[in-house]
């Protein structure tokens, strides 16, 4: 590539693409690995009451790539577990995180600045697995670029594709958490890079792979490095890939849908009509009449009005003269 050349980097790209991950690269990954799996809500319970399960599960945890890789291409899934020195390491860490005397090696690795170290050593080992699984599945489906995609992806994201079967070995069944409903930024990621190693070796990418080894390894680290220093959980594709799940997945209301929408019928007496409205304005004009008829025959019955008093006691002088008594 003219631009590693250019800034010097073509030599370190290849020296970079030589490193060994066996053994400092691989202790990174199980102990940042079986730190995950013991941060887990239940896990140490379940260690205390069966270490065995407890064993098992923290090596689906490290080797669940290369299980889930074979199993696609229809080898056979213990092969990982054949190399003896692989699986003691793994084993030895497991003991260490889980059952140090007062917790020793999980509360320095959890130390921000060492932690920081592990898991960016993590993701270095993130792209061998990737371009693995994408070189094993080319040897047997020399043109099949989706077959490609699918190994890489599971050689490198493998520990949490089968997480539901991960918790089976802790008695734990959350089909919920299924990777594929919720993907989280490692599956991400390793899906970005499975699909860049396999068009660079279909040759539909015009880079050589050291190239691209070291520019997905440095986006690795300097990613992971940034969110955990931030502390979000959103990644650097984040709104893009919000963007293009709207664009093309979302569901988009259209016209004949809002047509062939019904209406919902309007509760009677909301919105009155003319003829509605006069109805009650009648009907409260008897209804003070009558209130008026009543009450004035409530007073004719109970006491004698102010008129009617008067005129007893005022009686007309022409009347009482032309009474005469016998």
């Amino acid at each position: 590539m003219d631009l590693l050349a250019f800034l010097n980097l073509n030599e370190l790209s290849l020296g970079m693409s030589k490193l060994s991950m066996y053994p400092l690269f691989d202790i990174a990954h199980y102990i940042v690995s079986l730190m995950a799996l013991k941060e887990q809500p239940g896990a140490m319970a379940v260690a205390r009451r069966s270490p065995f399960a407890c064993w098992f599960s923290s090596m689906l945890f490290c080797f669940g790539g290369a299980v889930l890789s074979n199993l696609l291409l229809a080898e056979p899934p213990v092969a990982p577990l054949s190399n003896d020195g692989n699986v003691l390491l793994a084993s030895i860490i497991w003991y260490l995180v889980f059952y140090c005397p007062q917790d020793l090696v999980y509360r320095s690795a959890a130390l921000l600045p060492i932690r920081l170290v592990l898991s960016g050593m993590k993701e270095v080992t993130r792209t061998w697995k990737v371009l693995g699984g994408v070189a094993q599945a080319q040897k047997h489906y020399k043109d099949g670029i989706l077959v490609m995609i699918a190994v890489g992806w599971a050689k490198g994201a493998g520990g949490g594709l089968i997480s539901n079967f991960e918790q089976l070995a802790r008695g734990v069944w959350k089909p919920e958490t299924n990777e594929l409903l919720n993907m989280s930024y490692p599956t991400k990621v390793t899906l970005m890079g499975a699909v860049l190693f396999s068009l660079q070796q279909c040759q539909y990418l015009p880079l050589q792979t050291h190239h691209l080894m070291f520019i997905y390894t440095v986006f690795l680290v300097v990613n992971k490095t940034s969110m955990m220093l931030s502390g979000s959980p959103s990644w650097l594709f984040s709104p893009v890939e919000g963007a293009a799940y709207r664009v093309l997945f979302a569901e988009q209301p259209t016209d004949l849908a809002t047509a062939a929408t019904p209406k919902a019928p309007r509760a009677p007496g909301r919105t009155p009509s003319s003829d509605t409205c006069a109805a009650p304005k009648q009907d409260g004009r008897a209804a003070s009449e009558s209130q008026n008829g009543s009450a004035a025959s409530e007073s004719d019955g109970e006491a004698p009005t102010e008129s009617e008093t008067r005129g007893e006691d005022q009686t007309p002088s022409g009347v009482g003269g032309s009474k005469k008594t016998d």
